[in-house]
């Protein structure tokens, strides 16, 4: 890869990975209710499918998957039901006061593990990032070195972002009310990319 494509490459992850979604919605809510610290889990999830997606891209299967539409009508299904599960929840729950307690480090990374290979928007930036900037004539495996490492440091710094975002919201000494309102936010931001990701048509196909 280039210099010139690395950039344009560099350029393209951060406005994905920073267009607020799923993964966004989540680093906010973990900051404000768990703190920075607490939320690292959650960061490291985030972290962790999007290596596994890069390397799953590298080696087409994003591309395989996206292509069968039984399988992406079974994951649109299941995916779309836990974040409209997750944004009820999350209205129901908006006056009462976090258990941070009963959140353990690894029940913040497997809740942000399952948003994040959920997601939506990762099918479809990880094609576009694969079908745009991979050179078809240099192996895969030789520009992989460059891409990951690129892509990884991307997303740790934009969702590190966004969970002190949260934390910030949660130390301000703006009342209870206003706390309330941003979680019920928050729970409708979940239900309405829940009920997006289930009203998705099948990448590739009308």
């Amino acid at each position: 890869m280039s210099v010139e494509g690395w950039i344009i490459f560099a350029v393209f992850w951060a406005v994905f990975v920073t267009t607020p979604g799923p993964n966004a919605v989540n680093c906010i809510t973990n900051g404000m209710t768990l703190g920075f610290r607490r939320s690292v889990p959650g960061i490291l999830a985030i972290l962790t499918q999007a290596s596994l997606f890069l390397l799953l891209s590298a080696a087409g299967i994003t591309a395989l998957i996206a292509a069968s539409p039984t399988a992406f009508f079974v994951a649109k299904l299941i995916g779309a039901g836990f974040l409209i599960y997750l944004g009820v929840r999350g209205w129901l729950m908006a006056r009462t006061p976090p258990r941070v307690a009963a959140q353990t480090g690894r029940s913040v990374y497997l809740r942000a593990l399952a948003i994040a290979t959920i997601n939506p928007k990762s099918v479809a930036g990880y094609l576009a990032a694969f079908s745009q900037f991979v050179q078809p004539d240099v192996p895969i495996w030789d520009q992989m070195w460059v891409i990951v490492p690129t892509a990884l440091t991307i997303t740790a710094a934009s969702y590190a972002g966004f969970t002190a975002l949260g934390a910030g919201i949660g130390r301000a000494a703006l009342g209870a009310v206003f706390n309330v309102w941003v979680r019920r936010v928050m729970a409708v931001c979940f239900v309405i990319y829940g009920v997006l990701l289930g009203a998705a048509s099948t990448p590739g196909r009308t």
